[in-house]
Parts: C-alpha cells; sequence; structure tokens
C-alpha cells in the first residue's frame, strides 16, 4: 500500500512537471504576448490624459454661536448642532454650481491638440466669447493661428471660418477669440487648439457627476470638497470658487434678515413718532388748560405702592403693543415677507415660530430661483409657511389674552388703593395718565431703535458662513490611469492569452508526440525508440555514426534484437515493418532499420512488400513498374529468387532490396499465395535479417494475411500526427494476436515535419486513405503537405 502511493505521488509529480514543461516549451510566445499587451498598455497610457484629485476643507461656522440672542433659543430648538447633510446639499446644489459654471465659462472647454493625445488647458494665451445659444451648444472646433488671422473649423458639417485679428464678428461664426498679446503669434503658429462648448445645463451637470463632499470624520465639522480632473490648475480654481459662492451665498441670506427688519422698524417708526407727538400736544394742552407747572410728589409709601402697580400695567401694556405690532405685521404685510426677529416679546415661544417662519420663507425663496410655485418641494414649504403663519397667529391671541387677563388683575390691584389716593386731585391723576403714555410710547420708542442698530451692525459686519482649513490643494500623483494596474492587467493578459490559446491548442489535441503519449494509450505494447525529425536527412549515412538519426536506429536495432526469438541455425529473422495509415513514415523506418543493421556487417534484404502504393522506389530513384520486382516473383513462377534482388547503396554492401514491383490487379490473392511463403523461406537462408515493409494496416488484409511469416512486427507511428483514437485499432490488433511480437516505434519525435504515407479513403471511422495500385504517377508521387502550425510543440 505504501509503495503504491508513492508511485501514485511520484506519477503525479512527473504529470505535473510534464504539463509545465508543455507551457513552458513556448517560452518565447509568452514572451512576444506580453510583450506586445505591455506595449499595448504603455500606448494607451501615453495616450490618456493623467487625471487629477484636487481637495480643499471648510468648516461650517455654526451662525447662532455668533449672537447670544439667537443661540438659546436654536439651542433649545434644534440642540445647537450643525446639519452638515443640509450643508452638502447646498454646496452640491445645482443653483450653487451654476453660478460657478457661469463665472468661470466652465462650459467652454480647450484643448491643446498633440499627436498622440490631447492636452486641456486653463490659463490660454486668448480669451473666448460664444456666440452659440444654449440649444446649439454641444460641438466641437478646431482653432488654427495664421499670421492675420485665426481659422475655426466644424469637422463634423465641414464649415470653416477665417476671422482676422481684431476683426468684427462674422454671421454664423461659433464664437470668437481674442489674443492676449498680439505680438505672441508666431508661438502659436504650430499649434492646434480644439474648442468643445457645451450647454451651461451641461457643464453644471457633468461638475455635479465629478465633485465630491463628505465630512472628514463622523463628529466633525469639517467638509472636504473633492474635484478630479486633468488640470489642477482648473481643479484647484473651481473649488475655491465653490468655496466663495457658498459663504457669499450664506452671508446674504443672513444679511436679508437683518434688512428686512431695519425695513419693518423704520415703517414702525413713522406711527410711534406721530403717537408721542399727539400725546405732547395732549399733555401741553393739558397743563395750560389746568394752569399746572409742577406737582408735590405724594406721600412715598403711597406713591411706592401705586407705582409698583403702574409697573407691572406698563409692562403689560408694553407686551401688548409689541405683541400687536407682530400681529399687525403678520396679518397686513406680504403672504410670504420676513417677520421682524426678537423685537421684545417676552414669549419664548411666539419667538421660536418667527424663527421658523423666517427659516422657511428664505428656503422657499431659494427653491423659487431654480423651481416654479407648483414645485412638490415648493408646495410643501407654502403649506408649511401657511401651518406657521397661522399658528402664530394663535400663539398671539392666546398670548394676549393671558396678558389682558393679567392687566385686569392688575388693574383690580391699583383700584384697592384708588382709595388712598382720593386726597390727590383729579387734575394731578389725569396728568399722570397722559405722562404714562407718553414713558410707555417712548420705551417702545427706544426699543425698536435699540434693535434697529442690532440689525444694522449685523448688515453692516455679517460674519461669514465658513472658515477655510485649506483652499483647493491638487495631489500631483495622478489617480488615473492607474498605471501599475494597467501594466500587471497587460502583463496578465500577456501570458493568460497564449495561455488560454495552448490550453486550447492541448484540450483539442488528439495526437501522440511521443513515448509517454503512446505508453499512455497503448501500455500493454512496448514501444522500441523514440526515431527523431532530422530535416533534409532521409537515409543514414555510413559514415555518419554520431548523428542523432544514426544513434536512434542503433537503439532501434538493437531493441529490435532483444524483442526477437531465438536464431534458429541456418534461418534469418523477419522483421515486419508497418502502420496503421499513410503518412507515418513506416518506408523510412524499415529502409533505416535495415540500414543499421547492414552497418553491423549483417547481411540484410529490404523487401518493399506494400503491393498497392509502393514508396520504397522513391529512395533509390527506381521506377515503381520494375518488372523483376516483388510482385514479379509472385505471378511469374519462372522468376527465380535472385533475379528479384538489387543491389543497396554501395556503402552498405551487405545489404540487398527486393522492390516491389508492378503494382498488381490482385495483390491480396498474389501474397495470400505459397510462393510468398517460398520467398521468405529464400531470403531467410540468404540473410541475417529480412526487413518487410507492409502495408498500413486499417481495414487493409495485406499485412494480417503474411503476418504469420514475421518473427517481429515493428508498428510504426508518428508524433504529431498519428491520433490518440486511432491507436485503439493497434491495441485490437494485439489484443487479438494478430500481429506476432508487435512494438512500437515513435517515428518524426521533435518537430512536425513532411509526412510519409497514404492518401486513399479507409473507413474505421476516419477519413484516411489508401490506393488500391490504380492511381496515376501524379497521385502516387504525391506526398502529404507539412501542417504547419502557428505554435509549434518543441522537445
Amino acid at each position: 500500500m505504501k509503495e503504491s502511493q508513492e508511485m501514485f505521488q511520484e506519477e503525479a509529480a512527473i504529470n505535473i512537471k510534464e504539463i509545465i514543461y508543455k507551457y513552458v516549451s513556448f517560452w518565447p510566445w509568452f514572451v512576444l504576448s506580453s510583450f506586445i499587451c505591455i506595449s499595448i498598455a504603455i500606448f494607451y497610457l501615453y495616450k490618456t490624459p493623467n487625471v487629477f484629485d484636487s481637495n480643499a476643507k471648510v468648516k461650517i461656522i455654526d451662525e447662532d454661536k455668533q449672537s447670544e440672542m439667537n443661540f438659546d433659543l436654536k439651542s433649545m430648538m434644534m440642540g445647537g448642532g450643525i446639519n452638515l447633510d443640509n450643508e452638502i446639499g447646498v454646496l452640491s446644489s445645482y443653483r450653487l454650481l451654476y453660478q460657478v459654471v457661469d463665472s468661470l465659462d466652465l462650459d467652454v472647454n480647450v484643448e491643446l491638440v498633440g499627436k498622440i493625445r490631447k492636452k486641456q488647458l486653463w490659463y490660454l494665451p486668448f480669451s473666448l466669447q460664444k456666440h452659440l445659444s444654449e440649444k446649439d451648444s454641444g460641438k466641437s472646433y478646431v482653432v488654427r493661428f495664421e499670421n492675420e488671422q485665426y481659422l475655426i473649423e466644424d469637422e463634423e458639417e465641414g464649415r470653416r471660418w477665417k476671422v482676422a485679428y481684431g476683426g468684427g464678428i462674422e454671421e454664423g461664426i461659433p464664437f470668437q477669440l481674442t489674443l492676449h498679446d498680439t505680438t505672441q503669434v508666431q508661438h502659436l503658429l504650430d499649434k492646434t487648439y480644439q474648442v468643445n462648448l457645451s450647454s451651461k445645463k451641461m457643464a453644471v451637470l457633468n461638475l455635479q457627476k465629478v465633485i465630491n463632499i463628505s465630512p472628514t470624520t463622523k463628529e466633525s465639522e469639517i467638509l472636504r470638497i473633492s474635484l478630479e480632473g486633468q488640470n489642477p490648475n482648473r481643479n484647484e480654481t473651481i473649488l475655491n470658487t465653490i468655496i466663495y459662492k457658498f459663504n457669499l451665498d450664506g452671508i446674504q441670506d443672513r444679511q436679508l434678515v437683518n434688512k428686512r427688519t431695519i425695513d419693518f422698524i423704520d415703517n414702525r417708526f413713522e406711527f410711534l413718532i406721530k403717537e408721542l407727538d399727539s400725546i405732547e400736544i395732549e399733555k401741553q394742552d393739558f397743563k395750560k388748560e389746568s394752569v399746572l407747572s409742577y406737582i408735590e410728589a405724594d406721600a412715598q409709601a403711597t406713591i411706592a405702592e401705586r407705582e409698583e402697580a403702574k409697573s407691572e400695567v406698563f409692562k403689560l401694556q408694553t407686551q401688548i403693543s409689541l405683541v400687536d405690532l407682530l400681529g399687525d405685521a403678520l396679518s397686513k404685510g406680504a403672504k410670504f415677507t420676513l417677520l421682524p426677529a426678537n423685537i421684545g416679546v417676552e414669549n419664548q415661544s411666539i419667538n421660536n415660530l418667527v424663527i421658523e417662519y423666517n427659516e422657511a420663507v428664505l428656503e422657499r425663496s431659494k427653491m423659487l430661483a431654480t423651481a416654479g410655485e407648483n414645485n412638490p418641494q415648493v408646495k410643501v414649504l407654502t403649506n408649511e409657511i401657511g401651518s406657521v403663519r397661522q399658528n402664530i397667529l394663535t400663539s398671539i391671541g392666546v398670548y394676549e389674552k393671558q396678558l389682558q387677563k393679567n392687566l385686569e388683575q392688575v388693574e383690580v390691584l391699583q383700584q384697592t388703593t384708588k382709595g388712598s389716593f382720593a386726597q390727590l386731585p383729579r387734575k394731578e391723576r389725569m396728568l399722570r395718565e397722559i405722562e404714562r403714555q407718553q414713558n410707555l410710547k417712548e420705551a417702545l420708542y427706544l426699543l425698536l431703535l435699540q434693535k434697529r442698530e442690532e440689525a444694522a451692525i449685523s448688515y453692516a459686519v455679517t460674519a461669514p458662513s465658513i472658515k477655510v482649513v485649506d483652499y483647493g490643494l491638487t495631489n500631483l500623483i495622478p489617480i488615473a490611469p492607474k498605471k501599475k494596474i494597467i501594466l500587471l492587467i497587460a502583463l496578465i493578459i500577456g501570458g493568460a492569452v497564449p495561455f488560454g490559446i495552448l490550453y486550447i491548442k492541448f484540450l483539442l489535441d488528439n495526437k501522440i508526440h511521443g513515448k509517454v503519449d503512446l505508453e499512455k494509450e497503448v501500455p500493454q505494447v512496448p514501444v522500441l525508440a523514440e526515431l527523431p525529425f532530422v530535416e533534409g536527412q532521409e537515409i543514414l549515412n555510413a559514415g555518419d555514426s554520431r548523428s542523432s538519426l544514426a544513434e536512434a536506429f542503433r537503439i532501434l536495432s538493437t531493441n529490435v534484437e532483444y524483442l526477437l526469438p531465438k536464431e534458429e541455425e541456418g534461418n534469418g529473422r523477419v522483421v515486419f515493418v508497418t502502420s496503421t495509415k499513410k503518412g507515418e513514415g513506416k518506408t523510412f523506418v524499415a529502409l533505416n532499420l535495415s540500414l543499421a543493421l547492414a552497418s553491423l556487417n549483417k547481411k540484410v534484404l529490404l523487401v518493399g512488400s506494400d503491393l498497392r502504393n509502393p514508396q520504397l522506389h522513391k529512395y533509390f530513384d527506381q521506377d515503381k513498374n520494375f518488372s523483376k520486382g516483388l510482385s514479379g516473383y509472385l505471378f511469374d513462377k519462372q522468376l527465380a529468387f535472385e533475379e528479384c534482388l538489387e543491389e543497396g547503396f554501395t556503402d552498405f554492401p551487405t545489404h540487398k532490396i527486393c522492390f516491389s514491383g508492378i503494382i498488381p490487379p490482385n495483390a491480396p490473392q498474389l501474397l495470400a499465395s505459397k510462393r510468398y511463403g517460398q520467398f521468405l523461406e529464400e531470403a531467410r537462408k540468404e540473410f541475417d535479417y529480412v526487413i518487410v515493409d507492409t502495408a498500413p494496416t486499417i481495414l487493409v488484409t495485406d499485412t494480417l494475411m503474411i503476418s504469420k511469416y514475421a518473427d517481429e512486427t515493428v508498428y510504426v507511428t508518428r508524433a504529431d500526427y498519428t491520433e490518440k483514437e486511432i491507436l485503439n485499432f493497434p491495441k485490437e490488433l494485439h489484443t487479438h494476436d494478430k500481429l506476432n511480437n508487435m512494438a512500437f516505434v515513435v517515428n518524426a519525435v521533435g518537430k512536425s515535419s513532411k509526412k510519409y504515407g497514404y492518401g486513399y479513403k479507409y473507413g474505421y471511422g476516419y477519413n484516411y486513405g489508401y490506393g488500391y495500385g490504380y492511381s496515376s504517377d501524379e497521385e502516387d508521387e504525391m506526398e502529404l503537405s507539412s501542417n504547419k502550425r502557428f505554435f509549434r510543440r518543441k522537445k
């Protein structure tokens, strides 16, 4: 069990090594593919503009913390925090970004056209004035400069304009250029610019796609604004402009509230001044009529008690007046105007509702700038404003009733003290009533004057909405294209493409390539040798005993000798050489095997026993219709054995040949005759070895009919040519002992080359061929064409 496991592990290791070697042997194609892919990637990286990431950081300032007047109220209503989501929404809003696009002319994009790639420009040597309407935008134009004029070309529509420097506006011209320095025209003559015009709406939408706004940390009040683009200067300018516009927008919002407050107080001043003048006149007339100039103070205790009641009445009446003023402003003013904030009303609920009302009115005004009144969100805000408006009126009514009730209670208390004032003259009481009205109006006037000054100061010195932590700053390392990743992907693809092709090739490969493949398919049949492919050498040379081909045939002859049965005294051995189909090189193997044996000073006879389609004569420049060949001997009983033999090569004196002779119409009958056996018996007596080149075996009975005469059968296969499926046929022959002492030889190992064999149609499920001896000379001369593959397997 342990030995079996070790053998399995060893075999698995060999298989892995073999698989790796199969791919590694094609290393030049991996190198070439990787080189091509990396070259394409480098070209892509060179052609594709770099994209840079620019960032800016701003801290959102809580505007309520800047004013004690609003801070406590806001803290109570909203917890005192900043809603960063709202700020992010404003920063990325269409309205704000439209202002940025409009101020920087981002609907115009100018690129310098190079030989391979285009470069986006920001600081231009000229200014551009667009003449196209928004609906006609969305086109690209090419601009070239000449000494006296510049050319604008619409390549899509084939239109051109020639415009002189400083010239007037031509009809239909999309835009006009003005050089910053006309003396620098020479520097622009060899340059080509591409001007891309888009609508402002499209420019805003494109800007929204590339801008990203997020808090630096979860609890932070600092926002990071990032922008991706090809030009760092352009990115930084856009970021800085966004910051400026956002800060300006917040300042304008607060200034608007303060301006409304100032306008409201100024309107109230007109009425208060008239009322104060009326009271002053009334007091003056009363004193004149009553002949009064100065009234002695009453007893201190009585006066103190009464003054306390008066103070409370004054306070309540002041609150009632302020509430009435606020109610008049809400009910008599325009429907969606801002209310004065913090005019002195001491009811915190009403103040909260006023602030909420103003915020809703401001938000509705902003939305109306980009949407109509029928917009669903505008309608929601309109309903919300109406609801808050009604809540304010309701709260004012409730608060005023409470004040009236308190006033009535204080007046009741005041009535109880009237007895102590019975001794005071009626005129003195009337005068104090007038003075009380005068003091009330003066106090209200001073309060409103104070509030106006506060609003005026806030309007003049409105604090910024943000604090800039970092202005636009660009990371000079591009974020795209990602060079390392692209090169890595190119390298992976460069290796994957040939690997995939080779994998499919190996997957679809049904050929044997050497001894290992043959032993896997037919393990029960031994393999005598692997014969290498040698370009241009088909016959062994007696003087070249060190060549790989000579060494291979020496190994083959040794192994053939090893498998042969023991030699009977006075008799040579007969070795059949056959194959499954045409083109596997059996004639080549038979010829060189006979020469290899002859080189050992053995008497060798090479017999061409393939009567249907002889090939042996091609190696000797012999006519295939040679009359004294094997077919002549079998047909003509008067022909002697010695007359059929021909001298072989002069370098091999012990080597003789018997050609096939004339192609007979009845080859099977001749081979089945007793005379064929007599021929081989004669050959055994005269020679040490008789090498017989027989016909291919697939569905041809010739070789099987004479196989009984063979001492050993060398079955030839060809590397890169013999299909694995067809090996089932020789396996079946071996299983049923149809060929004596059968052993394989793998021919042409190492490289696909010219194939030898037969080109006629046999069955067995494959389109192989073998002629029956009646084809033309041209067909006989035809050889299997070399199947040169783009990827060749190398050993």
